[in-house]
């Protein structure tokens, strides 16, 4: 009998462990979620797809017969291009492979394209050649919003593996990637501003090689986007147009970050204020301005940060600002 009743004590006993595991795993399974960490970016896209808003991407190989000169404009002699090396990337990167990995690039990471290929983008089919010492390093001046998106960092690792070249990239903006070629610094420029890659083409410092029919050979593009913060006091939402959404921030004379380094960016950036402002690419020009006018002379990620610090507004290429979001405000300019 006192067999019998040990037996069933321990019985209960270890029904009442069971009942009681079984209602922390009940308690634990429907404990409220972890709240998701809020996100350092206060800035939205707020206007964009307009078609003052295109941004197109050229390639430009550098001339070695170019009149190359300092930043004091003076000649300068001596220059080496390394001519074989541009016209090896620049034929990978014209490749059919090499688009469809460009178009593509961000769907995986940001769930939408970042790039997207011109309809009519000259395609390369010319063979990679093998480097040799003299043209094993190639060098790439570039500006910060190609550089931001992580387009390059996707891009060269497979040419240099595949062909075991070295590309060297400078970014920043596409004033200062040109000037960075015209001085001799660069074998090509990949940059998105098109008075200015005409200039440095009418200037003599590109030429056309050998396969395609122009200096310039724009081949991807994307959208600027007017970013501002989410509460939108200057309520360029509902703006018609981007010049209409920009009028309304100069009217109410609210905060704007302008990259001011004469980049691609900058450059599109005062074409869409109403043109009674006078506001060019010249810091002198907004000189009456600088209450609401942030002339930052930064690239395009350090303007983010400053526009999203600030809650101000800013004009930026869709692909850093998809990648700024995504890395939750931290970049690399």
């Amino acid at each position: 009998m006192k067999k019998f009743l040990a037996l069933l004590m321990a019985v209960v006993m270890i029904a009442a462990l069971c009942a009681c595991g079984a209602q922390q795993t009940g308690a634990a399974a429907t404990a409220a979620p972890t709240a998701a960490p809020e996100s350092n970016v206060k800035l939205q896209i707020l206007c964009e797809q307009d078609d003052s808003m295109l941004n197109t991407y050229s390639l430009l190989a550098v001339n070695p017969k170019a009149p190359f000169k300092d930043a004091d404009g003076k000649a300068v002699s001596g220059v080496a291009i390394n001519t074989a090396g541009a016209a090896a990337l620049i034929n990978w990167l014209l490749s059919a492979d090499t688009e469809k990995l460009a178009a593509g690039y961000g769907q995986d990471k940001y769930g939408q394209q970042l790039f997207y290929l011109l309809d009519k983008a000259p395609v390369s089919t010319a063979a990679i050649p093998a480097p040799t010492d003299a043209t094993k390093t190639i060098r790439l001046s570039t500006t910060t919003s190609v550089n931001d998106s992580g387009l390059l960092d996707y891009l060269l690792p497979q040419f240099e593996d595949k062909y075991g070249y070295k590309v060297e990239v400078t970014a920043a903006g596409t004033g200062k990637a040109i000037a960075n070629a015209e001085c001799g610094n660069a074998d090509l420029i990949l940059v998105h501003a098109k008075t200015q890659e005409e200039a440095f083409v009418t200037a003599g410092y590109s030429y056309v090689l050998d396969g395609f029919e122009s200096e310039r050979l724009s081949f991807l593009y994307n959208y600027f986007v007017l970013c501002g913060p989410a509460n939108d006091p200057a309520g360029v939402k509902k703006a018609a147009s981007v010049k209409d959404a920009f009028k309304l921030i100069a009217d109410g004379k609210y905060p704007f970050v302008s990259r001011g380094d004469k980049s691609g960016t900058h450059t599109k950036e005062v074409t869409l204020w109403p043109a009674e402002l006078g506001i060019t690419t010249d810091a002198d020009s907004v000189a009456n301005y600088t209450a609401w006018y942030i002339y930052s002379n930064a690239g395009m990620g350090a303007c983010l940060t400053m526009a999203n610090e600030k809650g101000a507004y800013i004009l930026s290429d869709k692909a850093t600002f998809l990648t700024f979001v995504a890395n939750n405000g931290v970049t690399t300019s």
